[in-house]
């Protein structure tokens, strides 16, 4: 069996990786897909259930979200401790590791290609746990995204895939986490390409959509196949509704735009010591989980209850107004907290008191208070994660009607223009990258450039030899025919000349010989006349983008393309020009 399976890793992997270098590995990211989706549904299904036992023992009445009915005493003190455990925990790591959720997420991205550590999964796992459990206003979708992500990355990188395959397996496991989370998978394929990737290709769809279905089905098997909101037949009553709409998403687009404003105004504080600004995140909670204890946990259902009509218009008012400000106060201090969850509560509560005050407005006219909840939740979400077509997803996949599309597409959309160009905000994801004093490339030919690895265009047409050669070695080595030659030095490649310049060579030194009658001198590959270049190496699952910032790191002339085959032992497999680069992008751009 042993023998089999090294003989399975030894003749399939290389090959089903070297189809992976490419973008047209269609077959095989399609099975990678399916792999995540399974991977990720079973992770999100163990996060779940660590939230929802201890909360459902805990807690008094049904279910595991009744923090309304702790007394007093205990509704204060429990988000204070469980802030003062998280933040002692957090002091004890390095400024790296504390980094959790989406945000992370796309940091590892844009920065380190979607290497995601078994370590980071375990602190978001402890993080996402408490922060909910301890009463904090946070949601389980953004720290499910990052379990779903790392564990797909790390699939990866068990593998050793290009790395342009990784991060098709990050977006695989973003879309299997929302998908799980909300038995929404179109959605979920939606989100992890506009909110995460941030581009749509023909190629990523398949093992995204994959792995969005193989995750809902894994939770299906366990919760049911209802969505996770309890939501009636909603329509719209008339079309004299479209005034009032226009004006709940002009409402809904000024309160994510002070949404993404408090966080971003928090976020100046994050130089200061982490178990500080996570214990003030602690006490600011505690006045409103005594006065407001809906704002608690992820308070779905407070939005099941607003969605089917339940809550009077000056409650729905307080707690969607105190969601908001303790929700962008804490996350902004750096509460490692998932904000998904509190922008769908935002949104339900803040529709929910438009629908009521619609009611009286236009009594005959005005549809149901849930049909205003949807809508507020499809707008603050596109508003806040400036995702619209997110957000539209998710709305039909949630309310499972399509006569709410016409309306939810009005009130998405102006609500998300409201918020990016009235005010100016971006993303909250980029904005909180901003605060850290990072970006987010994602220009055309970046993106481009990601989806290709070097071992896709390399030149396998190399040998590797020495630097002093006796003239009938030099002419073995030309036996292979090799378009190029690596020149070994004392500490690895050190040069990479053109085999037909030691042939030209070779010739002329016959021709000399001949004329003097002496034998030939031995070969110096790094004195004869040849068009020599300077050689840098690049991983074999790099991207063409890194393969371009080892260019102009190292002023390199080529780059060897080598892997680790064994301990301190590297394998070259190719040669990557500058000029091979241009002439691919400029190739698959034509």
């Amino acid at each position: 069996m042993k023998k089999l399976w090294h003989q399975i890793t030894e003749q399939f992997f290389p090959m089903f990786r070297r189809r992976l270098s490419g973008v047209d590995a269609l077959p095989q990211l399609a099975v990678l897909g399916l792999l995540s989706g399974l991977i990720t549904g079973g992770v999100i299904l163990i996060f779940r259930l660590a939230i929802e036992w201890p909360l459902e023992y805990f807690l008094p009445g049904d279910g595991s979200e009744s923090f309304e009915e702790l007394d007093l005493l205990t509704r204060g003190l429990l988000p204070l401790a469980g802030a003062l455990m998280l933040g002692l925990m957090l002091h004890r790591l390095a400024t790296q590791d504390r980094k959790v959720g989406i945000v992370h997420v796309m940091e590892r991205l844009n920065y380190h290609q979607g290497y995601i550590s078994f370590r980071s999964a375990v602190v978001q796992f402890v993080c996402g746990v408490g922060t909910v459990v301890s009463g904090q206003s946070a949601g389980r979708e953004g720290p499910a995204v990052h379990l779903g992500a790392t564990f797909s990355s790390l699939m990866g990188q068990w593998m050793r895939l290009p790395n342009n395959s990784i991060r098709t397996l990050v977006a695989c496991g973003c879309a299997a986490a929302i998908s799980a989370s909300f038995n929404t998978p179109i959605s979920g394929v939606i989100f992890a390409m506009e909110v995460v990737m941030m581009e749509y290709t023909i190629a990523g769809f398949t093992p995204i959509i994959l792995a969005a279905v193989s995750a809902a089905i894994v939770t299906q098997a366990v919760y049911g196949s209802e969505p996770a909101f309890n939501v009636p037949a909603l329509t719209m009553n008339s079309l004299l509704e479209i005034p009032w709409i226009l004006a709940i998403a002009i409402i809904i687009g000024v309160a994510a735009a002070v949404f993404i404003h408090l966080v971003e105004n928090m976020g100046r504080h994050l130089h200061r010591p982490v178990l500080l600004r996570i214990a003030i995140a602690g006490l600011l909670m505690v006045p409103f989980a005594l006065a407001i204890p809906e704002t608690m946990g992820i308070g779905y259902d407070t939005v099941n209850e607003t969605i089917n009509g339940q809550l009077g218009f000056w409650l729905l008012l307080g707690v969607g107004v105190s969601k908001l400000l303790i929700t962008s106060l804490t996350i902004g201090l750096g509460m490692p907290s998932g904000v998904i969850g509190p922008t769908l509560f935002m949104g339900a509560t803040l529709g929910g008191a438009m629908g009521l005050i619609g009611a009286q407005l236009i009594p005959e006219q005005a549809s149901s208070i849930g049909f205003y909840a949807m809508l507020g939740m499809g707008a603050m979400m596109g508003a806040v994660l400036q995702a619209p077509l997110a957000a539209l997803m998710a709305l039909m996949e949630l309310t499972r009607n399509p006569h709410i599309i016409l309306p939810g597409m009005l009130i998405i959309t102006t609500s998300s223009l409201v918020t990016s160009e009235a005010f100016g905000k971006k993303s909250l994801f980029l904005t909180m990258l901003k605060s850290q004093g990072l970006s987010y490339q994602n220009s055309p030919v970046i993106q481009a450039l990601r989806r290709v690895s070097v071992g896709a265009i390399m030149d396998r047409s190399i040998l590797r030899t020495e630097r002093h050669l006796s003239v009938e070695d030099a002419r073995k080595v030309l036996k292979s025919e090799p378009k190029w030659l690596v020149v070994e030095g004392s500490n690895g490649p050190t040069a990479l000349l053109p085999a037909v310049d030691l042939a030209r060579y070779l010739e002329d030194m016959d021709e000399q010989a001949s004329e003097k009658d002496e034998p030939a001198d031995a070969v110096d590959l790094m004195n004869i006349p040849a068009n020599r270049r300077d050689v840098a190496p690049v991983q074999y699952q790099a991207t063409l983008e890194e393969a371009l910032d080892q260019f102009d790191s190292t002023n390199a002339e080529a780059l060897y393309v080598q892997r680790h085959v064994a301990p301190m032992i590297q394998r070259v497999y190719g040669v990557v020009l500058k000029s091979d680069i241009e002439s691919y992008y400029q190739y698959r751009r034509s």
